[in-house]
């Protein structure tokens, strides 16, 4: 089975212009995205989606691959379809890593792979348990999707509310009371269920939600769901800039 990551990145953002072009540690996010994505996958099984010359500049400067993608996206997903088509890949599954995920680890994108050796997952992510020593602030925070899984992982539901709820307990008591988990954003798609996907209507709950995998499961689509420890670092403002730097300066990443 062929496998490709590609990489959306946009350089348009309200809380972050030019994001991908930030530096961590001496390198670009989207360059240190990239060899992290070509540490897991291989050389040649990684692309950048850009709708902007600068990053594609970029990418070609340190040697990687990007291709031009429009402006009109509503995703980051029809980017991904729009780029396989451009690459004119052969690849099976498509892996879409966040372009703000420079600490994505291996051992993720090996823990999506793996849900396509059952054949009959056509969409896969991740989640993780919700650390509870975060409190239940973060865990309320509506920036933080949560998931809940049918005993097959299969995802049941996103949400940007806090699901389950705890009946019967204040909700101070709830991270005692059961295990919540975190959605983390990367995705697989088989190649021929990622193109018929990006041609659904928005659904009433993803535009409730504004989360587009809730178009999928109210389309009928199955979603896999594999679960990580690894604790990583998604940046949508100049502050998570700042703390993902410390956290490299820290840990040497």
């Amino acid at each position: 089975m062929k496998f490709i990551g590609i990489i959306p990145a946009r350089y348009a953002s309200t809380r972050f212009p030019g994001k991908p072009l930030a530096m961590i540690g001496g390198m670009t996010m989207i360059e240190r995205v990239y060899r992290r994505v070509t540490e897991a996958l291989g050389e040649g099984n990684a692309a950048v989606a850009t709708d902007d010359s600068r990053i594609y500049d970029a990418v070609e400067a340190f040697g990687g691959r990007a291709v031009m993608t429009s402006t009109e996206h509503r995703s980051g997903t029809d980017r991904c379809r729009e780029a396989y088509n451009r690459l004119d890949s052969d690849a099976d599954v498509v892996i879409n890593i966040q372009g703000d995920e420079p600490f994505i680890a291996k051992s993720q994108i090996e823990a999506l792979k793996a849900c396509f050796d059952d054949k009959d997952v056509e969409i896969a992510t991740l989640a993780r348990p919700f650390d509870k020593s975060r409190g239940f602030e973060a865990l309320f925070d509506p920036n933080t999707p949560k998931v809940v899984m049918d005993g097959k992982m299969n995802a049941l539901y996103f949400s940007r509310s806090i699901i389950p709820y705890v009946r019967g307990a204040e909700w101070k008591e709830w991270l005692d009371k059961t295990v919540f988990h975190t959605h983390v954003g990367l995705y697989g798609y088989r190649a021929a269920t990622l193109e018929s996907i990006t041609r659904l209507p928005q659904s009433p709950l993803e535009l409730a939600e504004s989360l587009e995998q809730l178009r999928w499961l109210q389309a009928g689509y199955k979603v896999r769901v594999a679960l990580t420890d690894e604790a990583t670092i998604g940046i949508d403002t100049p502050a998570d800039l700042e703390a993902a730097c410390r956290l490299l300066e820290k840990n040497s990443l």
